[in-house]
């Protein structure tokens, strides 16, 4: 997907005529969830009833529960609430409020400037101040800072963190920001031109218990090998389906340090960032105890640099998903006061069953089904792959037209990146996660990158 930066965005709300309340949103969507999951099961009776020759009753409903009854619930909650999401109107698009953005930095000699150029290229009217913390680089990332500071236009603080680990280098910055806003971004992520415009008109038009807007990230290497164009799809449809769910109820899960607005003052309130391998969920997960909400911005588009090698990837979505336990461990569910993060935390709660069943049974189930054994992945199994694709049509059209297209980019023509993202991605994903959930539970050494 190119990020084309050099034209004014027209806006269009037409998709807003008509609007739901977020309460009929949910009951709709749940009740199509639970007929569909009803279908599935009495069309499943059959297959439950031979896999309990085999395992017993108990392990093949576990089974059969973790490859299809959950993920095509799952599936057609998502569905449906994609269907029934209408964006609120910004109420102003060209809010000039002084804001402060932090930019973690280690190691980042080759894309600091860069990303910097980005923020100094941005239609947006108030004051940005932007302070780097360098944390513990032994490149030349500071010589390059101070090489944007010199050539750019926006006035650039270089800070110091010799404590390694990037909630401590957020939490230095944290300390200086006295500005209302405070946006984090990270030091290889790059700005569409609109793209602070649009994050901060989202907050100013949002309730007063609004604490955060999540911005949209792209991937900006997809071009580099048959890998990151699979995550580019990735990115561009299924992170992006989840972050409009999870928005849609108020409840955006991860204000993701990558690229997200946060209000100073919430921030503080809950100690700043935490000391965890996932600091940004659970950061999040802090702000939603309080009950604020977090919301999500498809139109603050971000495009950051995926991982190009299948060891790196690991490496990221493995400390994703320990990030996530790791949430889970500090704030329950149950302990949320919002009954739709209490939902969508309680999904995440599902989520380490759903990657071990599928690790441990959906896959060797594959493989015996290319012997002819479909004890376990069989013909029921593609009752979900419907509604995968309708829900991914329907997002990659909302999103070409009413992201893209308004602001003036181009979706990138990447079929084999598709057909592998489609077919393969939760192969390697489960494992990947399950990988993640060990590291967590035996507290293996954290890695920032």
């Amino acid at each position: 997907m190119d990020p084309l930066l050099n034209s004014e965005p027209q806006l269009s709300h037409e998709y807003n005529k008509h609007y739901i309340p977020v309460k009929i949103k949910f009951l709709i969507s749940h009740l199509f969830s639970l007929l569909w999951m009803s279908l599935s099961i009495y069309l499943a009776l059959p297959w439950l009833k031979d896999l309990s020759h085999i395992v017993s009753f108990p392990i093949a409903l576990l089974i059969i529960g973790g490859i299809s009854y959950i993920p095509g619930y799952m599936n057609a909650f998502l569905l449906m609430s994609l269907i029934l999401d209408r964006q609120p109107l910004l109420k102003t698009e060209f809010p000039n409020d002084e804001i402060t953005m932090l930019i973690a930095a280690y190691n980042e000699e080759d894309k600091i400037f860069q990303t910097l150029k980005y923020i100094n290229e941005q239609d947006y009217k108030g004051k940005i101040k932007v302070f780097v913390i360098n944390n513990c680089s032994t490149d030349q990332t500071v010589q390059e800072v101070l090489k944007a500071n010199k050539e750019l236009n926006i006035k650039i603080e270089l800070l110091n963190e010799n404590a390694p680990g990037k909630f401590h280098a957020l939490n230095r910055g944290l300390k200086v920001v006295t500005t209302p806003y405070v946006i984090t971004v990270d030091a290889d992520t790059l700005l569409h031109p609109s793209s602070i415009r649009y994050l901060v008109s989202r907050m100013k038009s949002s309730p007063k218990d609004v604490c955060a807007v999540a911005g949209s990230v792209l991937v900006k290497n997809s071009r580099d090998n048959l890998w990151t164009k699979v995550q580019e799809w990735d990115y561009f449809l299924g992170i992006a389906s989840i972050k409009r769910l999870q928005g849609l109820y108020q409840g955006t899960l991860v204000a993701q340090g990558a690229y997200s607005l946060y209000k100073t003052e919430c921030v503080k309130e809950v100690g700043g960032w935490p000391d965890a391998i996932g600091e940004d969920i659970v950061l999040t997960w802090r702000l939603l105890e309080k009950k604020w909400k977090v919301y999500f911005e498809p139109l603050a588009v971000s495009f950051t640099e995926v991982p190009g090698s299948l060891k790196h990837f690991v490496t990221q979505r493995a400390r994703w998903a320990r990030g996530m336990i790791e949430g889970l461990k500090e704030i329950k569910p149950w302990e949320h006061s919002q009954i739709y993060v209490k939902y969508l935390t309680g999904i995440n709660l599902l989520m380490p069953y759903l990657d071990i069943v599928y690790t441990l049974c959906w896959i060797p189930g594959l493989i015996l089904a290319f012997f002819g054994y479909y004890w376990i992945v069989g013909p029921m199994t593609l009752l979900v792959l419907p509604l995968t694709l309708v829900s991914y049509s329907i997002l990659y059209f909302y999103q070409r037209n009413f992201v893209y297209k308004p602001l003036k980019l181009r979706i990138r023509k990447n079929f084999a990146g598709f057909i592998f993202f489609i077919l393969c991605y939760q192969i390697i994903m489960s494992p990947v996660s399950v990988y993640g959930y060990i590291q967590e539970v035996f507290k293996l050494k954290r890695q920032w990158k």
